[in-house]
């Protein structure tokens, strides 16, 4: 069955849904008109819930709407998905595409304008400020989607790292006795010394020093640490200069050189993984998946599912290296407000009012704490002091794979707030909550903390300074289309990098190689893009500037 097929499958409909077993207690009897929804998600997830998952079956009692998700696991069939669903014209109920599909659906007229019903649902409205809201009104000024993983409650809670770093496994900081690590020759002598004293492990099988992963819709790992390197936040595409509200351009600045030099020299010492650049992307999970891969850049939301099953030696500790050691690091932001994408009501549904009342329900008090905390009672319990905890038993339930499609259910491509539950005390979900994130460290990772002083891997890096109203440029970057001539420009480097970065990796003439990227670089006009982006980064401080008068 194709991804296609395996869509269409779950149309949309009314079904009557039996509450049995799913209620807590109430109404055993009573069967409810549920309506039920669609949503396909442009996202790397391996789970799908079972059929029925209990929680989901209770948010469906309490809303009266229940929906299935589809996802996109294999990321490379993302635009002919979209492309096949434009040409049809039928679409699931939901959809959170990738910036640039998501730009084409709102000009193919694919959504529905949702800013129609602020009114009526506040506390949608309420996720965003009026400034955030602005950015994403479209040409015919109307707001097509509610950006995700954006919002926050009182303040950002977290304990696991999940942007970009330079990661390296617990066991080689381990048998190093934990050494500090500032810069590129500090991490990776640390992985060559580690593997000229254990060229295999304990299976005989060689380790990997450093993997890349850079497939056609995955190249961050390659392109932007020169950014990061030089002490910069994930702007992504660009830098800011702060002072000029300029966008400045880092690939051919002397640190891009040096991190693709250093890559060359690690390349051909036989450090990095030879097949590094002929990989599909599942390949890339299963290496890390084996435990031979000792360091990567990477951004954890994109490995942790694969980490998760990994023993707690081989699982990876963030560090935040700068091109000399001495630069401040920005590696970890605030959440940033992602502009670009977001999840949408499509013109196919046929309830599309029900579909905003659903999201707005999902957003109540009660229904967050279902979906991410889950049952009072059954998954946490309230302690003295009105914190939430877990016993021994509903952590190891609650982390349990078989437990969490049976029982769980985030929702979490659909609207929600980070930071605070609702209540405003405890963290809006158990793995941001201090006391049981300590209490369930593995012993190897709890004394690799203690030997660096650190009680989270978010510690590991400099606590982030509040974000400036441009960030992140990103959002923009990944909206830039062929209609304009900056995003012609856009597109010409992209294709560039993808071809002249590995190319520089795998080199036996590095500074020929750099040299040839570099004219073909400078021959695709890149300023005109970057004057694009400036002007973005002028018309958003000016939104906000306007909201804050």
């Amino acid at each position: 069955m194709t991804k296609i097929q395996a869509l269409s499958a779950l149309l949309a409909g009314t079904v009557l849904f039996s509450s049995t077993g799913c209620s807590l207690g109430k109404n055993k009897e009573k069967k409810h008109e549920i309506q039920k929804f669609t949503g396909l998600y442009c996202a790397r997830n391996d789970t799908t819930l079972d059929e029925d998952n209990e929680i989901r079956n209770i948010i469906a009692e309490k809303t009266g709407y229940i929906l299935y998700e589809e996802w996109m696991k294999d990321q490379a069939d993302v635009d002919k998905i979209f492309s096949d669903m434009m040409i049809s014209r039928k679409y699931p109920d939901f959809m959170s595409p990738d910036g640039p599909n998501c730009q084409r659906l709102i000009k193919e007229g694919a959504f529905i304008p949702l800013d129609n019903y602020w009114d009526k649902y506040p506390n949608l409205k309420s996720l965003y400020s009026d400034a955030e809201w602005e950015t994403l009104r479209a040409e015919d000024g109307h707001i097509y989607y509610i950006p995700l993983f954006s919002a926050v409650n009182k303040q950002v809670t977290g304990n696991v790292h999940d942007g970009e770093a330079f990661w390296i496994q617990v066991r080689v900081l381990e048998w190093a006795n934990y050494p500090q690590l500032k810069t590129l020759d500090d991490y990776f002598d640390l992985i060559e010394a580690y593997i000229a004293a254990n060229p295999v492990d304990e299976n005989g099988e060689p380790y990997i020093g450093y993997e890349i992963q850079a497939t056609e819709v995955r190249m961050f790992a390659l392109d932007n640490p020169p950014m990061f390197l030089d002490g910069h936040p994930n702007d992504g595409c660009c830098f800011v200069d702060p002072d000029t509200l300029e966008a400045k351009d880092y690939n051919l600045l002397p640190t891009a050189k040096k991190w693709f030099s250093k890559l060359n020299e690690e390349y051909h010492k036989g450090i990095i993984d030879h097949d590094c650049f002929f990989m599909e992307t599942a390949d890339y999970y299963d290496k890390l998946a084996t435990g031979r891969v000792l360091g990567m850049v990477d951004q954890h939301w994109n490995f942790g599912s694969t980490e998760r099953k990994l023993p707690a030696e081989c699982t990876y500790i963030p560090f935040g290296l700068t091109i000399d050691g001495t630069l401040t690091e920005h590696y970890r932001d605030n959440p940033a407000f992602n502009a670009s994408t977001g999840v949408g009501v499509s013109i196919s549904c046929s309830n599309p009012d029900g579909a905003v009342e659903f999201m707005s329900k999902l957003i109540e008090p009660e229904i967050l704490n279902l979906r991410y905390w889950g049952i009072e009672g059954t998954d946490y319990f309230v302690n003295k002091d009105g914190y939430f905890d877990q016993t021994e038993e509903q952590y190891k339930n609650w982390n349990d794979t078989a437990y969490s499609l049976k029982h769980k259910c985030e929702y979490s491509y659909m609207p929600h707030f980070g930071g605070m539950a609702p209540d405003g005390k405890n963290a809006y979900a158990p793995g941001n909550q201090p006391n049981i994130f300590h209490d369930h460290l593995a012993p190897a990772i709890q004394t690799c903390f203690d030997a660096y002083g650190k009680q989270t891997y978010s510690d590991f890096l400099n606590t982030p300074s509040e974000n400036p109203p441009w960030y992140p440029m990103w959002s923009f970057e990944s909206s830039a289309t062929k209609e304009t001539e900056y995003g012609k420009v856009s597109s010409m480097l992209s294709d560039l990098k993808h071809k002249y970065m590995p190319l520089m990796v795998m080199s036996d003439d590095f500074e020929k190689t750099w040299e040839e990227y570099k004219t073909a670089y400078n021959k695709a006009e890149p300023q005109i893009y970057f004057d694009a982006l400036t002007d973005e980064v002028h018309r958003r401080c000016g939104i906000a500037t306007s909201m804050n008068n």
